[in-house]
């Protein structure tokens, strides 16, 4: 069902009023660039497009927030226009570079290839262009070295702009908007999040002048639909009488009956027909098989759909599927159409690699309409994916979320198969935001009238919960910036250390802490208020009640401490005793269900841990018993004589050894007391304590315990109050701390010279300002200290894979390297991170990640000249299973690595030669062929 409590910030363009007519024919009159841009435009300007676009034209900077697929790129398109039309430069950044190659192509189309630049990590084209396309990590890097590509610089959009939220690469986003030159107009471009204003307001404390347009209607209205079994119903079934959208209660009533008959875990099967059957008590139910979920689709006319799978190998478990199962979604007139593109994008792909890299069976796969998107994939495989998905030719992709992460492949269905996904760590959950990202897809606008999103329904999933996150509105955008070592260096070398700390508190996250506190700060004054009136009324003529109360709580925690360590005692021999059992033993549960006689039939003994007794009681009951059964030692009444072997699953077994346990005539035992712990009446200090109390003047208070009352609220308060207090004085001024402690750890490393302020960074720090790299530190310690000056091209590039490698959770945990000289250099590189750690962690900062030689030897092949099949099979061998696309993808990291390494030494240094033979040696083959 279409989201009916969708609003928007604009008015509609075709008002009947003649003043606000009047005043649209003003507005046009006012904005020729405008006007001449959207001659060629395809369609007529929403009014949240033309309020951004007049803002820009007008001098200002804009912050745009829109749902995915409203056409916020339209602004940033407008402000290309704008740099063309003036003779000055546009930046148009984006988070990843598939983003970047896509807009690149349609800048190209539009302008023509002389006009506009590509910039990436791994990509140069016609970088000195008027228009230049890059990631925003090239910007910020061309910010920190004063390029003079900034020169005549107007204008840059920052696309998806809520990236800065990434906890990994966030901080960028904000860099870049802090440093850039006041006269640089920002269009920043962001997916819907409630906290516009709030970044919007530190926008204008930054930047200057900016415009906040929010636009939360989604062009193409989108419908929620849950799928169960084969029956589709809507999500939502109309509004309650507070006009809020009601779930659907035929979904509710279908789901809770399947609810009630499913049988326990365990009865979910799957058939030759790769449907899963779940057996209930009043039958089966069928849970479809992504053939069945695509075939339904197509007969419903709601293809073409991107199903959310959550996992590399599902994705491709289901192509196969859907090859193996004769599915085709083409039709012949498509075929001739399907394979010019896939001959276009994979040309340049090397015959011999062909078979490796799986490519017949990809390409039938493309040519029945079926097809997998995910960080895995070969780069040339992706981007034809990606062009015959947005040409309509292929019917359905199966993706991980990494498709919702801005590249521009709408569907007319998005479908979710579940609601959980990995996030490196565990399985979690999807959030509002996440479960909006991804079905914002759904509904192409100018093709598709309405836009459709289907979760399909599993025994236990509850259609409340889908509902919730459907209809949840709320995704605040929270700064993720923190200094780091190269961020440190430059900000000192540029700044100065004062300014660089007046920099750092103009900063997004600490725009956020300072705006928390000013709350925090006014609790703690009415709490401090509080308190006053609290010590008022428990002031006692008799003395000082404060004195008293403290004397009283004091004797509190005295007696909960011994209760503690009587109870730690007790524990302890009833855990001494229970390892003295043995096979025989008659013992007495003495509480629980299990109370009463058992007998020890196996003594449970472990070395590592404490004894946990296998024992069959009175009633039948089998089972291992601990110490946590008993509250006090356990001493065996009597012993019974067994069998040499007693099976405790059998019930004849169990029923003769119970049957012998009530003959034999023994009565359990009760509840024995005592122990070694002391007691209360024994400690001297609490005896001192209540000797105090006892003969203090407030004790003969005859409002003694009023007074109390109120000193215990008093007490409650100030601890409260002390907490907050603490929390406040962390989050004030936390970012300037943190570098504070970075730049005294840099200079104890010799990167900072603080004895020199005309020029405090050392030639070692300058060379750690150009190297951009999660281990900057590590990285530049690996090239002062001179460990790597013997390695040869392949060697080195085996070694500086450890920096940028991160191995997956099902990879090996100690990975072989190649022995000799490439094992001696890890093994030094991770001496270095040892003694960085401990520095880390003295100085109270974040530690920098292990080095990972999980590619050592994949990579080593590589650059030395092997095979790609050699490669990859070699990786099997070693149990490290690697796709063609992640090696192709660490390598083009590993070539970067390589590239700062070079750049930064030059090509005479030894280790700067072999940084420039091992990139030689890398890219070729499937590493130089696709993308732009």
């Amino acid at each position: 069902m279409a989201d009916s409590r969708i609003e928007t910030t604009e008015t509609s363009a075709g008002s009947a009023d003649p003043a606000a007519a009047y005043a649209a024919h003003q507005a046009r009159s006012a904005h020729p660039r405008l006007r001449a841009f959207s001659i060629d435009l395809s369609f007529e300007l929403d009014p949240f497009q033309r309020t951004a676009c007049q803002a820009l034209e007008d001098g200002h900077g804009v912050l745009v927030c829109a749902p995915t697929g409203a056409g916020k790129t339209v602004v940033g398109e407008f402000a290309v226009n704008l740099a063309l039309a003036g003779g000055r430069k546009c930046f148009y950044t984006t988070p990843i570079k598939a983003l970047s190659n896509q807009k690149y192509t349609d800048l190209c189309e539009r302008y023509g290839t002389g006009s506009v630049g590509l910039l990436t990590g791994d990509t140069s084209i016609n970088g000195s262009a008027q228009v230049v396309v890059m990631t925003t990590e090239v910007l910020r890097n061309m910010l920190y070295a004063g390029s003079s590509s900034l020169d005549a610089l107007g204008y840059v959009v920052m696309d998806e702009v809520h990236y800065l939220a990434d906890r990994f690469r966030g901080a960028v986003w904000e860099e870049v908007i802090l440093h850039l030159p006041q006269q640089v107009q920002v269009a920043s471009l962001s997916a819907t999040v409630s906290n516009a204003e709030e970044f919007g307001e530190w926008l204008v404390e930054v930047r200057g002048d900016t415009t906040v347009v929010v636009d939360e209607h989604r062009p193409v209205p989108l419908w929620q639909h849950m799928l169960v079994g084969n029956r589709m119903f809507d999500l939502f079934g109309g509004e309650d009488e507070n006009r809020e959208l009601k779930i659907n209660p035929n979904l509710l009533r279908h789901t809770r009956e399947l609810g009630r008959t499913r049988e326990p875990p365990g009865k979910v099967r799957r058939g030759r027909d790769g449907k899963r059957r779940v057996q209930n008590r009043g039958g089966k139910f069928f849970q479809p098989s992504r053939v069945d979920v695509l075939s339904q689709l197509d007969e419903a006319e709601l293809l073409p759909a991107i199903v959310f799978i959550f996992s590399r190998a599902g994705c491709d478990a289901a192509v196969g599927q859907c090859v193996r199962s004769g599915l085709r979604l083409t039709s012949e007139e498509e075929l001739d159409e399907i394979r010019a593109v896939i001959d276009e994008y994979t040309s340049t792909l090397p015959e011999s690699d062909l078979d490796v890299l799986g490519y017949w069976e990809w390409r039938e796969a493309l040519e029945r309409g079926v097809a997998a998107h995910h960080a895995g994939l070969l780069p040339a495989f992706k981007e034809t994916v990606e062009e015959l998905f947005v040409r309509g030719l292929v019917k359905a992709v199966f993706a991980t979320e990494t498709l919702a992460l801005g590249i521009n492949m709408p569907a007319r269905t998005v479908v979710l198969e579940r609601l959980v996904k990995f996030n490196g760590e565990s399985h979690v959950d999807l959030t509002p935001g996440e479960y909006t990202q991804l079905t914002g897809r759904a509904g192409r606008r100018g093709i598709d009238v309405d836009g459709h999103a289907v979760v399909l329904w599993q025994p236990g999933m509850d259609p409340e919960q889908v509902a919730g996150l459907a209809s949840t509105r709320t995704y605040p955008l929270r700064s993720s910036f923190r200094p780091g070592y190269n961020m440190a260096v430059n900000l000192v070398g540029r700044l100065g250390t004062e300014s660089a700390r007046e920099l750092l508190e103009q900063s997004f996250a600490q725009f956020q802490a300072d705006r928390s506190v000013v709350g925090q700060s006014r609790r703690v004054e009415r709490n401090t208020a509080a308190l006053d009136g609290y010590a008022e009324a428990m002031h006692c003529d008799q003395g000082d009640f404060a004195e008293y109360f403290d004397l009283r709580r004091r004797i509190s925690d005295r007696e909960k401490e011994l209760a503690k360590q009587n109870k730690a005692a007790k524990r302890a021999e009833a855990a001494e005793s229970l390892e003295k059992l043995r096979k025989g033993d008659v013992i007495t549960i003495p509480s629980g269900k299990r109370s009463g006689l058992a007998v020890v039939v196996d003594p449970g003994l472990d070395p590592m841990g404490e004894a946990r007794p296998l024992v069959v009681t009175e009633d039948r009951w089998a089972g291992r018993v601990s110490v946590a059964d008993f509250t006090n030692p356990v001493e065996p009444q009597d012993r019974i004589k067994l069998p040499k072997y007693v099976d405790v699953r059998s019930p004849k077994s169990r029923r003769q050894l119970a049957n012998t346990l009530r003959e034999s005539g023994i009565a359990p035992v009760g509840k024995r007391r005592g122990g070694k712990g002391s007691s209360a009446g024994d400690d001297r200090e609490l005896a001192s304590l209540r000797r105090a109390m006892r003969s203090h003047p407030c004790h003969g208070c005859d409002e003694r315990e009023n007074h109390a009352r109120w000193a215990e609220r008093h007490e409650r308060l100030r601890r409260e109050t002390e907490q907050i207090r603490n929390k406040v004085a962390a989050t004030t001024n936390s970012l300037v701390r943190s570098f504070d402690r970075i730049t005294a750890l840099l200079g104890e490393r010799h990167y900072l010279d603080p004895h020199s302020p005309d020029d405090p960074v050392t030639d070692h720090g300058k060379r750690l300002a150009r190297l951009y790299s999660e281990s900057d530190l590590l990285l530049a310690e690996c090239l002062r200290v001179g460990k790597w000056r013997a390695l040869q091209p392949a060697q080195l590039a085996a070694v500086v894979s450890s920096l940028v490698y991160e191995s997956r959770g099902d990879a090996p945990m100690v990975p072989e390297v190649p022995p000799g000289a490439v094992s001696e250099a890890v093994s030094a590189t991770w001496e270095l991170w040892a003694e960085l750690e401990d520095d880390e962690r003295r100085h109270k900062l974040d530690r920098t990640r292990e080095p990972d030689a999980g590619f050592a030897w994949p990579v080593y092949r590589w650059a030395r000249g092997d095979s790609l099949e050699k490669v990859l099979t070699a990786s099997a061998s070693a149990g490290h299973e690697l796709s063609a696309g992640d090696f192709v993808r660490w390598c083009r990291q590993v070539i970067d690595l390589l590239d700062q390494i070079r750049e930064v030494l030059g090509r005479e240094d030894p280790v700067g030669s072999a940084a420039s033979k091992a990139i030689n040696g890398i890219r070729r083959g499937v590493v130089a062929a696709g993308s732009v």
